[in-house]
């Protein structure tokens, strides 16, 4: 007769023998398609909940759809979600909630990498949308400068190559908000558009990995998305693998005894071995996943 502890040992062999476990609790992770790129980023949900709270809210309301960055400071800061680019022309200001209280704690400073939400001079508890993404050590500004910024998450490995990408663009003052404004390219002739800056096409929350292996799924699409497109597919299994395929790229990843495995046409018609499930995994850790 199967008992319940049968069956929790029989699906525990299933799942070592494709390489899985039972994956590690994690922080809820956003991912931000860009122009140049995806980015990831891990939030602080235990240590600032109502700033992540708060940044949720705009995630999952659509506010972050077709914004941009609309300030960029070399070797400082570069800054989203304050606006939203209309389709055919022009811009709109993102309508904002209550603004939040401020949590800033010195455990979370403001270095390299690190997520912080923007607020008026002079007053602690005035973010609403706005958030920056410290592009260096800041914390001996940052830290001690209006009660102190408030960290909220922090950028993925990948995401970071996608903002220093953003940092080395030229910049034009195009007044108003827009004095530090990144740009793609500039126009031949008439007022910039969406195609000349750094759009945020969408923003979304990633599903909880159910698996260690999803963890470097994600991983693996957002640092070869050149390979892995479009971003996001749902893992499943079937011919002895745990996989996800991604019809932009008619490619493949999957696990397999403990084993990660790619099928990639651009680089090889063939199934070969990438690694160790469990090398890639700390590759995958140590990026933020």
């Amino acid at each position: 007769m199967w008992t319940r502890s049968c069956i929790h040992r029989g699906l525990l062999a299933l799942l070592l023998a494709l390489g899985l476990s039972s994956a590690q609790a994690q922080s809820t992770m956003v991912r931000l398609e860009t122009s140049l790129g995806l980015i990831d980023i891990a939030l602080y949900d235990a240590k600032a909940p109502l700033t992540v709270a708060n940044f949720l809210g705009y995630v999952r309301n659509g506010a972050y759809a077709s914004s941009f960055i609309h300030r960029s400071l070399p070797g400082f800061v570069t800054q989203g979600g304050g606006y939203r680019w209309v389709e055919g022309g022009g811009y709109m200001k993102i309508p904002t909630g209550p603004p939040v209280v401020n949590e800033f704690s010195p455990t979370r400073s403001n270095v390299r990498g690190t997520v912080a939400m923007a607020k008026l001079p002079g007053n602690a508890d005035s973010a609403t949308s706005e958030w920056f993404v410290n592009l260096a050590n800041n914390a001996a500004n940052l830290d001690v400068q209006n009660g102190g910024f408030t960290v909220f998450g922090r950028v993925t490995g990948p995401g970071m190559a996608v903002f220093d990408a953003i940092s080395a663009l030229q910049r034009v003052n195009a007044g108003g908000a827009f004095t530090d404004l990144p740009i793609r390219s500039r126009p031949a002739s008439g007022p910039l558009q969406g195609e000349h800056l750094v759009l945020i096409k969408s923003v979304k929350e990633l599903p909880a990995p159910a698996s260690d292996a999803d963890r470097v799924f994600n991983y693996l699409e957002a640092a070869y998305p050149q390979y892995l497109s479009p971003a996001g597919a749902s893992s499943t299994t079937g011919f002895g693998y745990y996989y996800r395929y991604y019809p932009g790229t008619n490619a493949y990843v999957g696990t397999a005894n403990g084993v990660i495995y790619y099928l990639v046409p651009a680089i090889d018609y063939n199934i070969n071995a990438l690694g160790a499930l469990a090398d890639w995994l700390s590759v995958a850790a140590e990026a933020g996943y």
